[in-house]
């Protein structure tokens, strides 16, 4: 096995700033492929002519976590895929040990690093794999034979629980998911977009989170049991909106306000709709 045999993916939005650092850490080794939901042309001609291995897709519309990358993954002639975030860095090695862990076990779906966010840094276990459930989707390798027959990830979600809904169906199948001690990939965590978004992207994060809360329960465990998990986060997020509309703090009563309208159109069953509103 080498460099060749795997592809990298990239979902970006509004991602410039943080998206170079991740790029320079893949270095120019393997092809990435990167679905820029931002339509950025600018960003696009700027990656590829720096980057002779690089392919950026521009969607017409943001298409979202799981329906970028499942673009992307049906672009991958590899083996194998690397999911990865635009504010995540990959260390020294860290590809290197995937093959090693992909050969000493071969039948893995999903390999992962065991570092998920850098303020867990200090738990790492030397040369240790272990089997787990479910993992984080900032980076996520995929043995792309043993996760197709699984559909890669849910297009109803638009952001969170989609790699946990993933994960979900594989270990259904009886599919093997490792974390591995030996691959390193930083992960700043919520700063993938350029922070002058930040107020309209932290309203989509909580309408979508509240959203795919409810959709992922309603699918795997019923429709009682999601309004279950439910009711206690919507009850709290109609509280907080009229508190925080009557002492005039706009910008806590929008957050809020997302929140309880995720969770009301979950609730009523419509699909995922809302979008960041940015020029």
């Amino acid at each position: 096995m080498n460099n060749k045999d795997i592809t990298a993916v990239i979902t970006s939005f509004k991602s410039e700033t943080k998206i170079l650092s991740c790029i320079k850490s893949l270095g120019k080794d393997f092809k990435i492929i990167i679905i820029e939901n931002s339509n950025d042309k600018n960003l696009k001609d700027k990656l590829e002519k720096q980057y002779p291995n690089i392919k950026c897709v521009l969607s017409d519309k943001n298409l979202g976590y799981a329906k970028g990358n499942n673009l992307g993954l049906a672009m991958v002639k590899t083996k194998y895929a690397l999911i990865i975030n635009p504010d995540a860095e990959v260390q020294n090695k860290s590809i290197d040990n995937f093959f090693v862990t992909a050969k000493n076990k071969p039948n893995f779906a999903i390999i992962a690093p065991f570092i998920q966010e850098k303020n867990n840094k200090d738990s790492k276990i030397n040369n240790e794999i272990f089997e787990v459930k479910n993992v984080k989707g900032f980076a996520m390798f995929l043995n792309i034979e043993e996760c197709k027959d699984v559909g890669f990830f849910d297009e109803n979600f638009f952001i969170y629980f989609e790699e946990i809904d993933f994960c979900k169906r594989l270990i259904k199948k009886n599919k093997k998911i490792f974390l591995d001690t030996n691959i390193i990939i930083n992960h700043a965590g919520g700063t993938s977009h350029d922070e002058s978004i930040n107020h309209e992207m932290e309203k989509s994060r909580n309408w979508h989170w509240m959203w795919s809360t409810f959709y992922f329960h309603y699918k795997h465990y019923g429709y009682l049991a999601a309004l279950i998990k439910i009711l206690p986060k919507f009850l709290s997020a109609l509280f907080k909106t009229c508190f925080f509309k009557i002492i005039s703090n706009k910008e806590k009563k929008d957050i809020y306000y997302c929140r309880f309208s995720g969770i009301l159109n979950s609730i009523l069953m419509r699909k995922s709709w809302y979008r960041p509103k940015i020029n």
